[in-house]
């Protein structure tokens, strides 16, 4: 049986920009919800992940009520709990494809909980994630000296990844870290986000840049899940709830974020780039 398989760009409006997300559809003779006793093989799972070698392949799965999909998110060596960029690409797939009602909200049944993702009327999807605020931490040795940048401002650790605040929106985008000397201080699918505040142009608060080598991803183009952490952070900061994120790596993203909570609603755009079908 053969699988639709799409390409998306991410928190992006333009192709080639944002961050690129393989999105598969399960068809319904191909397993169960994740958890589920007769759920998809993970193996091939992440052997078709593996092959795309993108920072994340998501694989979505109907449920059993309409608008509401099982969903899984791999890198090229791990599966994850939570992925931004992927599930917006995935709901981008289920509406333009026609498999999600136009203007319906969209439901996902995942490791980290129900997430959803509904429609704006600018063009904008919005994601509501679980928070995964960032508590102080002492650095683990050798980060601080992995990352080369200097002291930093701050550092704390989330549910998923830690937490580096710099100098100043130079410094992170500056940054050129010792990625193999990092992947093996943070063991798993662990990251680093580095951030600082924005440095007053282009209508975004802060920038962000995010490295998970450990998890076969050396530099993420734009991380949704690191903006339930950034978010929380950073409307701490600056006092506010509605807050725009500048992921500053080569491809480059914004993020749109509003914080209530235990919750973090993500905002941005997708376009696809590519359809075909999976044969293997």
């Amino acid at each position: 049986m053969t699988q639709p398989l799409f390409l998306v760009d991410a928190f992006t409006a333009e192709p080639f920009a944002g961050n690129p997300a393989a999105v598969c559809l399960l068809e319904p003779g191909a397993g169960g919800l994740p958890g589920g006793a007769q759920g998809p093989d993970p193996a091939w799972m992440q052997r078709v992940a593996t092959e795309m070698n993108l920072s994340e392949t998501a694989f979505l799965r109907p449920g059993p009520e309409p608008g509401v999909y099982g969903l899984r998110w791999f890198t090229p060596t791990v599966e994850v709990e939570l992925c931004g960029h992927a599930t917006l690409a995935s709901a981008h797939v289920l509406w333009s494809e026609g498999r999600a009602g136009a203007g319906e909200p969209i439901r996902f049944a995942t490791a980290s909980g129900p997430l959803a993702a509904r429609p704006g009327p600018d063009g904008t999807i919005w994601l509501d994630f679980p928070a995964t605020p960032a508590e102080p931490v002492s650095p683990p040795p050798g980060l601080v000296e992995a990352l080369g940048a200097g002291a930093p401002r701050w550092v704390g650790r989330g549910r998923f990844d830690y937490l580096v605040e710099l100098e100043d929106e130079a410094a992170v985008r500056d940054l050129a870290p010792d990625l193999r000397r990092l992947g093996r201080l943070t063991p798993g699918s662990v990251g680093v986000i580095v951030t600082a505040a924005a440095g007053g142009r282009d209508g975004y608060d802060f920038v962000s840049r995010c490295f998970a080598p450990a998890a076969g991803i050396d530099e993420d183009p734009v991380t949704g899940s690191a903006h339930c952490t950034l978010g929380p952070f950073w409307a701490g900061r600056l006092g506010r709830d509605e807050l725009t994120g500048f992921q500053a790596s080569a491809r480059g993203g914004l993020v749109q974020v509003r914080p209530a909570g235990d919750r973090v609603e993500l905002g941005g755009r997708a376009v696809t780039v590519l359809r075909g079908q999976l044969v293997a």
